[in-house]
């Protein structure tokens, strides 16, 4: 039957709109992108990059913080493009690039609608957590895309049962294993479907499933069988050492944290949309996406009330938002078709969720430059897990160029400060460091004595010898950071200060001192040492 002239009027304007919104998509994704790459050749290392970098060139099957893919993919980073920030970033960018497609591929599955596909890879590229992702070389990036891959390729596996899916499935869960071990939400969310919906209980009769559990679990194999010892160490550290493992009601605040992250008008639309898709018993291929988001987003904030609250992990929740933001579109449209006025709602969310991304990226760009980070000090936003080390390392290689200097070993009073000089210095020496409580806290001491670059190491091949020594003097707590400075002299024998770099009026101090390994200290020594 053909199209009625009104109803070839509307098709050409369905088709005209479908184009509109992929120009509108290309355009911020490109957009995004460039921002992106400029920021990631711009910033120094953050710390944690910074040693997943010195990983990087120690490859390995495990490690002893992180399972191993992070260091693969910074180090193939390295090998195309050279040593750099940009370099070392690059296949996290183009990941982030990437996971907006995969976004607006799903939704288009699930809605049948092009233009759907379309607004909620826009909606993915506003929202700050997605919109900034990759600029950093972070295992959340390869973790977040290989989650959205996995439950795109179980949705699609229980849908038509065929062994070639579910074979892929397993991949990408072991590839999860691989790149953190929180990829262990993955199988709690698809357990839950399993057990919550009734077509998920038919497929534990599925050849299929079990396959894809087997291959998955093959993604544990380093850590169990490669290297047992070291295996051993990051299940410790990711799963006891770092968790205090009670109540603290400070957590409870998790879904405001989250609302600030996400834009508040974006995050209740969220919500929204998965307790409306939740309600609905009509959209079968629906409930994968809805029961994997419910389980992490309520997962992750179960575990926030008894978990790590020291450091940053307001970010762990984000796969759980994406199949949201895939669903998002549609919920939209069938809010409206019920004769809901979302419109200026819509748009409003739209805009704060864009201006929250430029705000991040605002932040970022400011980092990458003495006086935009002296800006920030001003607003009490200073981010000094990202500034002084370029400044730090071009003092570095001014006083290894002195004769005097050039033949002595580098130690620094900390694995973070070690890892970013050793990246200024694109490895070509070895950095020792000293057992500082960090080492331990963000459970890296355990790597550095595998690579024989801690403190025992070094009092071993180098007693008495003389070093350069690089102090943090700002690194962690004020009064656990007076204590450690404090110590220094039954560590080392101070020679001389050599140079110092003081930025944002002390809010960033490394200072740089000839000395010797070992020694007796001398009376009445004390830091910062006196010449």
């Amino acid at each position: 039957m053909r199209d009625t002239p009104a109803g070839s009027v509307a098709t050409a304007t369905r088709h005209d709109d479908r184009r509109r919104l992929q120009t509108v998509f290309q355009v911020a994704l490109f957009t995004t992108t460039f921002i992106k790459i400029v920021l990631a050749a711009t910033l120094a290392p953050f710390v944690d990059e910074a040693f997943y970098w010195q990983e990087s060139r120690h490859l390995a099957f495990v490690y002893t913080d992180l399972p191993p893919l992070t260091a693969w993919l910074i180090a193939a980073g390295e090998a195309l493009f050279g040593h750099g920030t940009l370099a070392m970033r690059a296949p996290f960018v183009l990941i982030g690039a990437l996971l907006p497609l995969l976004v607006a591929r799903i939704a288009r599955r699930v809605s049948g609608d092009a233009a759907l596909g379309w607004q909620a890879g826009l909606w993915t590229l506003a929202m700050p957590l997605t919109g900034t992702l990759g600029v950093l070389a972070l295992p959340d990036v390869p973790l977040t895309a290989l989650s959205l891959l996995a439950l795109d390729r179980f949705a699609r596996a229980a849908r038509e049962d065929r062994i070639g899916d579910w074979l892929l499935l397993g991949l990408l869960l072991a590839l999860a294993w691989l790149t953190h071990l929180r990829a262990g939400m993955l199988w709690l969310a698809g357990l839950a479907f399993l057990l919550a919906h009734p077509h998920g209980r038919r497929l534990w009769r599925s050849r299929g499933l079990w396959i894809a559990l087997i291959v998955g679990l093959g993604g544990l194999l380093p850590m169990g069988l490669i290297d047992p010892g070291a295996g051993a160490d990051g299940l410790r550290f990711q799963a006891i050492d770092r968790h205090p493992w009670h109540f603290h009601a400070d957590a409870l605040m998790q879904p405001l944290e989250q609302a600030l992250l996400v834009t508040p008008l974006l995050y209740g639309l969220l919500l929204a949309t998965a307790v409306s898709g939740l309600r609905r018993a009509d959209a079968i291929r629906d409930e994968p996406l809805l029961i994997f988001a419910a389980t992490f987003l309520g997962g992750y904030f179960v575990l926030g009330l008894f978990a790590d609250a020291e450091r940053f992990r307001v970010h762990w929740p984000l796969p759980g938002y994406l199949p949201l933001l895939a669903l998002l579109p549609l919920a939209l449209q069938r809010w409206q078709a019920a004769g809901r006025r979302i419109g200026v709602l819509r748009a409003a969310a739209m805009a704060l969720a864009v201006a929250g991304t430029l705000a991040a990226h605002a932040y970022l760009a400011l980092a990458a430059h003495p006086a935009g980070a002296g800006l920030l000090r001003s607003y009490k936003a200073f981010p000094e897990h990202l500034v002084g080390w370029d400044e730090a390392g071009a003092t570095l290689r001014g006083l290894l160029a002195d004769p005097a200097l050039a033949g002595r070993a580098l130690v620094a009073d900390n694995f973070m400060l070690a890892a970013e000089l050793d990246f200024q210095l694109d490895g070509t020496r070895v950095v020792y460091v000293l057992d500082h409580p960090l080492n331990a806290k963000h459970g890296r001491a355990a790597q550095l004595a595998i690579w024989r670059r801690d403190e025992p190491a070094l009092l071993q091949a180098l007693r008495e010898r003389e070093i350069v020594l690089a102090v943090e003097e700002t690194a962690g707590r004020e009064r656990e950071q007076v204590h450690w400075l404090a110590g220094l002299c039954r560590r080392v024998t101070f020679e001389r200060t050599l140079a110092r770099v003081d930025l944002h009026e002390g809010r960033k101090r490394i200072a740089f001192h000839a000395a010797r390994v070992g020694g007796a200290a001398a009376p009445g020594c004390a830091y910062p040492p006196h010449g």
